[in-house]
Parts: structure tokens; C-alpha cells; sequence
């Protein structure tokens, strides 16, 4: 079908491609053949001599310029007619090769679905044509597609959970200037978010606003955003969402953001009491359509007299450190005097009403929460703090956690919203490692890979070690070992990197294979560069991956673009769990920075986890 399309954008009034129409569709497609070569194929298949080709006739030069001797090679390995699959070749190789529990029955609904030959669909026999698309089908691809589906356990606490989460929800570009929006939460709970962040201020005539305070963010008023989320919360995912507000509101306005949640929530507001004998906060399961309040006072998000010389020397701004060092005591002086003033500023009954299983803490250290806190506390702790006490307690961060929920967020320097690495805290059972969004970017990508599992509800088990009392798990230390081995074997349709114009230009693409997990099992492997061929590059490049904690484990993978002259440029990437990865011949079907599909662009590889 998508050949066709190409054909009709390019055909003239006669329903053919002359010559030089011809190369503009190819140059589209990022297909790169000397031009006198064009004209001799054309000519060949030119059947009726007309000096153009009709739709057929370009189906079969895209066909032969687009075999793939990878493919073919295999169907020979198992095909022993060299024609077709019949029935039982194909249960071995998908048994052999693919790793797949399957029968007769299997392989015969795999032939009625993929067979393009309706004749050979009758025989129950499979052609090299319907063989490659079955490897570029959701058969056929690199992630478990079972997985779509919820299919861990969700009857165990929250806090043995990770949590989709997000940190200032509102706001859509950087943390100075950028609007605010209910447009952020509903973007985020589309893709499975569960922990929203509302930084909430007094507003005109009493009602409450939400923005990014002593910023020029934009605002937005608190209202809008809980009619937003009151639609949209349980659209992909039916499991709790959590409201996390920073309070600056007074009184009265306290009173109005209860108000709101109230009359438009309502019986979505969890409702279960927080009581001295709770053992451990209730499941996902248990929470089914409900949204958890938590209020937190004025979050430690200011900057400190290092990390501001460090923002403003990015931002090209040249002052002496001794002006800097007097302006950062004079606004910690104003900050003071704030939060002094906070300090008389009560809670208003109506707001903490609705804050039961969720009631925010300040960490002091790993054993004062041993002794003082009780399962439903939740500590807030900025990734510096955090840096540290997974630097020198990891263990005791990881009975912590077992326990307790603890959101990480980012420190207050980084005003362009970038993010934190997630792994770091993941690896020591932290539930919420609140994210920006907004910002397409590496650790972003693993985000969303880790929570594309359990059909992408926003909450993923974690692993037993994480959340099993008795076990005392440091991430330093090996408690399992595999060593997944990958070959990387082609690309397909890869299209030129963002923002560099059509798909004209023919690409130097390379893969770069990232693992991320606990620190020893960090590891980074790459192929060469092929030149001048962003349509079928051919790599066929081996890896092996050693896993000390499998289970953890997420695979990047990146097609970029060879630049001498600058940065590489990212044409594609796809990132999914270890847990998720099918074995055999498999297609990676890449995804843009955005998140975008860029079918039918795609990698050829092989995976053995042994």
C-alpha cells in the first residue's frame, strides 16, 4: 500500500513515473542508485515499451531493489524446496530459531494472517514474501507484545511499585519563560502517567492558579487542570494517580482547591484512613480508579550559590563571584522572610481532609525513618541529597524503599527542564523519579521503555530483591548473572535525522547499543559507520552484553548519523526491559525523539539471552 502512495504522489497524467519522476520517488524513499543504472532497470522492466513505469512495473524495481539477502538466507535455511515454508519448517524455525512455544495450529493461523498469496493461503504454505513480513510484523518484533497487556502481580503495596512520574506536569518548554498548561497533564496521563505534580498559588477573585512561582511561566488556573484530570486520568491506565501539590496558597484559597477537587472528583478521591496500625499502604489493585492527594509546603528548589555560577556561565552571563555570592544571601534572606511568613499560615481542615495514604515527611535519615515513620509517609528528596545516599547507603535506600514511597525530583539548576538519570534511583527501589515530560531526551527514552511493560498502565513490579523484606540486596554486589548476546544485522528505510530536511539525502548511518541498570551492568557497544545508505545497511555486527541483575535491565537502541564535521545526529531509538526482549531474528521498530513512529524505518537483529 505505502508503495503505492509514493507512486501516486510522483505519477504524472498517465498514471506512470517517467525517468526523472522515477528518481525523485527513489530520492524520497532514500533510495541512492546512479542514475544511468535507473534508466537501464527501467528499461528492463519497462514491458510495454511506453518509456515510463505503470504502478505494476514499479512494484517490481522496488521489489528487486529492495531484497533482502539477510532474509533470504534464512527462509533457504528452513525452506527445503527453496519456494515455501510449509507447516512444520516453519514450527522449527520458530521453535529453533524464535524461541516460541508453538503447534501446527499456530503456524496455520500465522500463514492466514501474513500469506499475501491467497493460492498459497489455501495450501498452508508460507512465501519468502510473507516470511519477511512476518519478521516486520508484531510477531516479529524485538518487544513482547504480551506485554501490552497488564500481566504482573498488582495486590502487592505501592511502594513495591515504580511509578510513572512527572515533575512540574504544567508546564510544556523550560522552568523561566515556558507556558503553563492542563494541556502538560493531559499529554502525560495519555502516556500512563501516574504522579502529577501542581505548584498552586493565590489567584484573582479567589480562585487558585497554578505556575512555576517568581518565574515568568504563565499561568493556569487550578480549576481548568482538575477538570482536566478528572477526564483524562483513567483513560490509559486504571491504576491510582497521585496529586502532588505544593501548597503557597492562603487559607481561603486552600479552602477553594479542596472545593474543586471535591465537586469535580468526587468519588475518585481515595478516601481510605491512614491509621497507627497500617502495616503497608494498599495495591494498585485495590486503588483502582481512585486519586491520591498529597500536600507538601514550599519544596527546597532554590539555587544554591555553586549551582547558580554554574547556570549563569551556560547562559554566557559574566559577574564576579562575590556579586553572585551577596545576591544569592540577599534573595535566601527574602526566601526566609517567605517562609517564615508560611510558617503562621495554617492548613486549611478541608485541604488535609483529603490527604490520607500519601502524607509528605521531611527525610532526616535512613534509621530516623526506621523509628518515626509509618508506611504512608512519603519523603520528597532532591537528586543532589539523593547522589549521595545512593553513593553511601544503597542498602539501606533499598530497605527504605521497600517500605516507604520517596520521590525524587531535580534540583533547582536545571531551569531548561532537563532530566535526571532515572537508573540511578531505580536501581535502589525509588518508586518516584519525577521527570520532565516536556523534554525529549535520553533519559526520557528510558522512561518510557521501562514503563512500555504491563501494558503501559504507569506501574511496573519491581524486582524481587527490591521489595522482598528479609533480602538484603547492594547493587554493587552480583546476585545473578546472564550475558545476552545481539547482532545487529541491517537497517531498513532509515529516514535522514530531524530537522535535516526530506528524506533526499542519503544518510552514514551507525547503531549505538546502550544497557542501563545497576553500575555494573551499565555497558555501551556500538557498529561501524556505513556510508551512503540510509535504505538497507548492512552491519552485522555482534555484541554481548554481560548482566549481573538482568531483571533491572533496559536496552537502548540508537541509528545515528556519522557527522565529521559536529554531533551526531539521532535518526531513531527504541528502549525496552531485558524482561521484554524476545529471542531470535527480530525487528526494532524505531520511534523519533518525540516518541513519533517512524515505521517502516526499523533494525534487523538476532537475540540470544542466555
Amino acid at each position: 500500500r505505502w508503495i503505492s502512495e509514493y507512486f501516486h504522489k510522483g505519477k504524472n497524467a498517465d498514471d506512470r513515473l517517467e525517468s526523472n519522476e522515477a528518481k525523485e520517488v527513489l530520492a524520497e524513499m532514500n533510495i541512492q542508485i546512479e542514475e544511468s543504472q535507473i534508466d537501464t532497470v527501467i528499461q528492463k522492466l519497462d514491458t510495454d515499451q511506453t518509456g515510463a513505469l505503470n504502478l505494476e512495473e514499479f512494484t517490481k524495481f522496488y521489489n528487486v531493489m529492495t531484497a533482502r539477502e539477510e532474509i533470504e538466507e534464512l527462509f533457504d535455511k528452513y525452506a527445503v524446496d527453496g519456494e515455501n515454508l510449509k507447516v512444520h519448517e516453519l514450527m522449527e524455525f520458530l521453535t529453533q530459531e524464535q524461541k516460541v512455544a508453538n503447534d501446527a495450529k499456530d503456524c496455520k493461523q500465522l500463514i492466514e494472517k501474513l500469506e499475501p498469496n491467497s493460492e498459497l493461503k489455501k495450501k498452508n504454505l508460507l512465501s519468502l514474501q510473507g516470511f519477511t513480513l512476518y519478521l516486520q510484523s508484531a510477531e516479529g518484533d524485538v518487544f513482547n507484545h504480551t506485554h501490552d497487556e497488564v500481566y504482573q502481580d498488582m495486590t502487592q503495596p505501592l511502594s513495591h511499585y515504580f511509578i510513572a512520574s512527572s515533575h512540574n506536569t504544567y508546564l510544556l518548554e523550560d522552568q523561566l519563560r515556558g507556558p503553563s498548561s492542563k494541556e502538560g497533564y493531559v499529554r502525560v496521563l495519555l502516556k500512563g502517567c501516574r504522579f502529577l505534580e501542581l505548584d498552586c498559588w493565590d489567584g484573582d477573585d479567589g480562585e487558585p492558579v497554578i505556575y512555576h512561582g517568581y518565574t515568568l511561566t504563565s499561568k493556569v488556573l487550578f480549576r481548568d487542570v482538575i477538570e482536566a484530570i478528572g477526564r483524562y486520568a483513567f483513560k490509559a491506565s486504571p491504576y491510582p494517580v497521585f496529586l502532588s501539590l505544593e501548597n503557597h496558597c492562603s487559607v481561603v484559597q486552600q479552602r477553594a482547591l479542596a472545593a474543586h477537587m471535591v465537586n469535580i472528583l468526587g468519588d475518585s478521591l481515595c478516601n481510605i484512613p491512614s491509621t497507627p496500625d497500617m502495616q503497608e499502604l494498599p495495591s494498585p489493585q485495590r486503588l483502582r480508579g481512585k486519586i491520591i492527594v498529597k500536600v507538601l509546603g514550599n519544596a527546597d528548589d532554590r539555587l544554591e550559590s555553586n549551582e547558580a555560577k554554574e547556570v549563569l556561565a551556560e547562559m554566557n552571563i559574566q559577574i564576579e563571584e562575590s556579586q553572585i555570592d551577596t545576591v544569592i544571601q540577599v534573595h535566601h534572606s527574602a526566601s526566609l522572610f517567605r517562609h517564615s511568613k508560611k510558617k503562621t499560615i495554617k492548613l486549611a481542615k478541608e485541604l488535609s481532609d483529603l490527604v490520607n495514604i500519601c502524607e509528605a515527611v521531611h527525610f532526616h535519615s535512613f534509621q530516623h525513618s526506621r523509628e518515626n515513620d509509618m508506611p504512608y509517609n512519603i519523603s520528597s528528596i532532591k537528586e543532589g541529597k539523593a547522589n549521595h545516599l545512593v553513593e553511601e547507603q544503597a542498602a539501606d535506600f533499598i530497605d527504605h524503599t521497600k517500605r516507604q514511597l520517596v520521590k525524587i525530583y531535580p534540583s533547582g539548576g536545571r531551569v531548561d527542564s532537563s532530566n535526571i538519570d532515572p537508573y540511578l534511583y531505580w536501581a535502589v527501589g525509588c518508586q518516584i523519579v519525577a521527570l520532565n515530560y516536556q523534554t525529549p531526551c535520553d533519559q526520557m527514552d528510558l522512561n518510557l521503555g521501562l514503563f512500555r511493560q504491563n501494558g503501559r498502565c504507569g506501574y511496573v513490579l519491581k524486582p524481587e530483591a527490591l521489595r522482598d523484606v528479609p533480602a538484603r540486596y547492594d547493587p554493587e554486589y552480583i546476585i545473578s548473572a546472564s550475558a545476552p548476546l545481539m547482532q545487529v544485522i541491517s537497517g531498513l528505510q532509515l529516514p535522514t535525522p530531524e530537522g535535516e530536511g526530506s528524506g533526499g539525502s542519503a544518510v552514514d548511518p551507525y547503531v549505538k547499543v546502550q544497557v542501563y541498570g545497576v553500575p555494573a551492568d551499565c555497558a555501551e557497544d556500538g557498529t561501524d559507520v556505513v556510508k551512503n545508505n540510509g535504505f538497507h545497511p548492512v552491519w552485522n555486527c555482534d555484541m554481548s552484553f554481560p548482566l549481573t541483575f538482568p531483571d533491572l535491565a533496559l536496552v537502548r537502541f540508537e541509528v545515528k548519523e556519522h557527522d565529521t564535521m559536529s554531533d551526531s545526529e539521532t535518526i531513531g531509538q527504541f528502549s525496552l526491559p531485558v524482561s521484554s526482549m524476545q529471542q531470535g531474528y527480530r525487528h526494532v521498530h524505531l520511534l523519533s525523539k518525540d516518541q513519533e513512529d517512524l515505521s517502516p524505518a526499523a533494525l534487523f537483529i538476532h537475540v540470544s539471552l542466555q
